[in-house]
């Protein structure tokens, strides 16, 4: 039977997240991600999904040293992304640090798995950052502080605000992990063919350049922009509709009752939003989320509410998606080494639609 999109098949067993399942929801390990996204920092759940469990006190001190120490890079990665425009696609950014930070610390020679995962997640916020300041060799703050406190320490050159921090830190969590998706389903594919750790990820970041999955909350915050009110929201949204346009930011493949991280996000939303005395990101996106729900019956996902909680703590919509490859980077290294302990090269089939067997016929009688 043909499964377009591949939608309902299973086509490998984890032990890293359970998506979807009724009585169970979005779990990483077995914890619940709103208990996570409520209690932890997220370099609590990076260390859970990459090492397996999660760390106690002294363990996540010496994690985070790590990642600290591990967050420069080679001065030859640094003149690379020099040489990158100013205007490229910081997804492409990302993309091309990963590979050039492969072959100039390839796998093997001493770095294993598990090394490369944590050099990932520490050296790829340096990637963005260096070429989003122009290619100055930017290292971060000297201390061990985390990855919300220190991305927006250095995106924004001065000490962020504590709300905005802990925004960030939960949504790093909510977005860390999610199953089969397009993007960690791509690193399976490129793992199983025992490729390297860099190629797999390469090919993640990749499948999440794409609107229909890491780009949504870029589309998202594009679309909330256009409109200066409420009203003119709902005219705005209701004439798309209307056109049978696509309104970015609603709906899930997997949930048909609502994304469980979608209520965090927006609560997230809603406290920047009072904080900064908002009045037209936050209401422009509950109204359309009002109308679309009346309309066409479709709950908001996690990009929705992610569009306007980074926007109210001052992050540039360019960096919505690389913001999400900070995060899943996390879940893509668990999946990468998890497919390497039981690999099988993934190697699906199709159904055949082209045209019935033809005759070859020679140039010279083709006319």
């Amino acid at each position: 039977m043909l499964a377009t999109g591949l939608e309902g098949v299973v086509a490998a067993e984890t032990a890293i997240a359970t998506v979807g399942q009724e009585s169970l929801g979005l779990r990483y390990r077995g914890y619940s991600v709103v208990d996570l996204a409520e209690g932890a920092s997220f370099e609590e759940v990076a260390y859970l999904l990459v090492h397996g469990e999660l760390p106690g006190r002294q363990a996540l001190e010496a994690y985070r040293e790590r990642l600290a120490a591990l967050r420069p890079l080679p001065e030859a990665l640094y003149a690379i992304l020099r040489l990158l425009p100013a205007d490229a696609h910081p997804m492409d950014v990302l993309r091309t640090g990963c590979s050039a930070l492969g072959t100039l610390e390839p796998e093997g020679a001493g770095r294993d798995q598990y090394a490369i995962a944590d050099r990932l997640v520490a050296a790829l916020p340096t990637m963005l950052l260096a070429w989003h300041h122009a290619g100055r060799s930017w290292v971060p703050h000297a201390e061990p502080s985390g990855l919300a406190h220190s991305f927006l320490l250095a995106l924004h050159e001065r000490e962020p605000d504590p709300l905005s921090v802990r925004m960030l830190d939960a949504s790093l969590i909510l977005y860390a992990e999610h199953e089969l998706n397009a993007s960690t389903f791509a690193a399976r594919v490129t793992t199983s063919t025992l490729s390297d750790f860099y190629s797999a990820v390469c090919s993640a970041i990749g499948a999440l350049r794409g609107p229909l999955h890491g780009g949504a909350n870029e589309e998202a915050m594009r679309l909330i922009e256009r409109f200066p009110d409420p009203d003119s929201a709902e005219r705005g949204i209701s004439e798309m509709l209307r056109c049978r346009e696509r309104i970015m930011g609603f709906g899930h493949r997997i949930y048909k009752h609502g994304d469980p991280r979608s209520p965090l996000m927006k609560s997230w939303s809603h406290r920047l939003a009072e904080a900064s005395g908002d009045r037209v990101l936050f209401p422009v996106s509950e109204r359309i989320e009002a109308l679309m729900w009346r309309e066409k019956g479709l709950h908001t996902n996690l990009d929705f509410y992610s569009a306007s909680a980074y926007r109210l703590a001052g992050i540039p919509t360019p960096l919505f998606t690389p913001l999400f490859v900070l995060s899943r980077i996390t879940g893509w290294a668990a999946h990468i080494i998890e497919q390497r302990a039981h690999n099988r090269l993934i190697r699906p089939s199709a159904a055949y639609v082209g045209p019935e067997p033809r005759a070859f016929v020679p140039i010279e009688q083709r006319g």
